[in-house]
């Protein structure tokens, strides 16, 4: 019989507003046993340190330069190497596709369904999870019980003792989380088509090195588990 364990999933997300005029959006998650996340925050922060940058400096997509190029390279290669650690994304290439009254939904209610669909291959029975989010506007309390409601209603996990926590932190906060976000910009990044900055372009070069040549713009396969990815496209749900 499998042991339960705790699990800490870190999730964000880019370019989730309906009319912010990028085609793409992201969610993703960074997940790892809850006893594991001490020591990998505390190897990211040693890198930092090896690289010339304070303890707290937040780690993210928007901030690979050329000056910090070796940094984030070099974090890339400690998620890659970190057995622990794994990542699961999913990608929308078109939300101008979406026709939310067609499903009689709103934006928010399919928000919550790509959530769901994001994290489901995560959860496996018996193990327990804390989920993290990204603080991203005063509209986070709601959406973060929403969030715990949805997930644990399409669980069947009515005394949520599987899903123990939905909770918000701050980036800047959680050194999983900036690995987070960093995964998710290089997803993002790839499946706008972009090649505008060395240093990012750097990133996703250095993914595909090691994870394979369309792990950034192709659905894995159902067995991947280290970085694993669903391009979900709104005309699959139409046809």
């Amino acid at each position: 019989m499998t042991e339960p364990r705790l699990f800490n999933v870190y999730c964000d997300e880019s370019c989730h507003l309906e009319h912010d005029g990028v085609p793409v959006m992201a969610w993703g998650a960074v997940y790892c046993p809850a006893d594991a996340s001490r020591a990998i925050s505390e190897a990211v922060r040693t890198l930092k340190a090896e690289h010339g940058l304070a303890h707290n400096f937040e780690a993210k997509w928007t901030k690979v330069s050329p000056a910090k190029v070796d940094f984030y390279l070099a974090l890339i290669n400690l998620f890659l190497a970190e057995d622990r650690l794994r990542f699961r994304g999913l990608i929308v290439p078109d939300k101008a596709r979406l026709n939310h009254a067609r499903f009689d939904q709103s934006h928010d209610d399919w928000y919550y369904k790509m959530y769901f669909t994001m994290l489901r291959p995560i959860f496996t029975a018996p193990h327990r999870y804390r989920i993290y989010l990204d603080v991203k506007d005063t509209r986070g309390g709601p959406k973060t019980r929403k969030l715990h409601e949805v997930l644990a209603n399409s669980l069947y996990d009515f005394d949520r003792q599987a899903i123990q926590r939905v909770q918000q932190v701050r980036s800047h906060e959680s050194e999983l989380l900036q690995i987070a976000d960093l995964l998710i910009g290089a997803l993002t990044y790839a499946n706008r088509g972009l090649t505008t900055s060395p240093a990012k372009t750097a990133i996703g070069i250095r993914l595909r090195e090691r994870l394979g040549q369309n792990v950034l713009i192709r659905t894995s396969t159902f067995t991947e588990t280290k970085f694993n990815v669903l391009v979900w496209r709104a005309r699959e749900a139409a046809e």
